[in-house]
C-alpha cells in the first residue's frame, strides 16, 4: 500500500511539473512571436503564425493572433476562423474568454487566460490556459490543457 501511494504522489508531481513545462514552453513560443512581429513586421510575422508547421506550429502547442476587437488574424491550425470576430462566443462554461485576453491585453500587455475549450485529442472540453502578450495593435497568443 506504502509502495501504491508513493507511486501515485510521484505520477502526481511529474504531471505538475509537465504543465509547469508546457506552461513555460507557451510563453516562450510568444516570445519569440514577438520578438518575430518585431524583427520581421507585423504581416510578414501574421503570415508565418498562419503557416502549418510553420515556426510558431510546435504541434499541440502553437501561436495563434488576435486583433484588439477578438477578430482572428492568424491561426496555424483553423485557417477558416481567420477574419472572425470570436469576442461573444463562449466556452463551454459560457465564459467570454476572449474579451478577457483582449482587455488583459490593453490593460496589462501581457498574461494568462484561464478557460473550457475542446481538446480536439480526446474529444472532451477541458481546461485550457493561454498566455498573451500585446505588440502593437495584435495579441500573440499560445495555450496549454492543464
Amino acid at each position: 500500500m506504502k509502495k501504491m501511494i508513493i507511486v501515485l504522489a510521484v505520477i502526481g508531481l511529474l504531471a505538475g511539473f509537465a504543465h509547469a513545462s508546457d506552461k513555460d514552453a507557451a510563453k516562450a513560443l510568444v516570445e519569440e512571436a514577438v520578438t518575430y512581429v518585431n524583427s520581421q513586421g507585423k504581416d510578414k510575422a501574421l503570415a508565418e503564425i498562419s503557416k502549418a508547421k510553420g515556426a510558431f506550429d510546435k504541434g499541440e502547442l502553437y501561436v495563434f493572433a488576435y486583433d484588439l476587437d477578438a477578430r482572428v488574424i492568424a491561426h496555424p491550425k483553423n485557417p477558416k476562423l481567420i477574419g472572425k470576430n470570436l469576442a461573444e462566443v463562449p466556452d463551454n462554461d459560457g465564459k467570454l474568454f476572449r474579451k478577457e485576453i483582449v482587455e488583459i491585453a490593453k490593460t496589462k500587455g501581457t498574461g494568462w487566460v484561464d478557460y473550457k475549450y475542446m481538446n480536439p485529442e480526446t474529444k472532451k472540453p477541458e481546461p485550457k490556459t493561454t498566455y498573451l502578450q500585446k505588440v502593437g495593435d495584435i495579441i500573440v497568443c499560445c495555450g496549454t490543457y492543464k
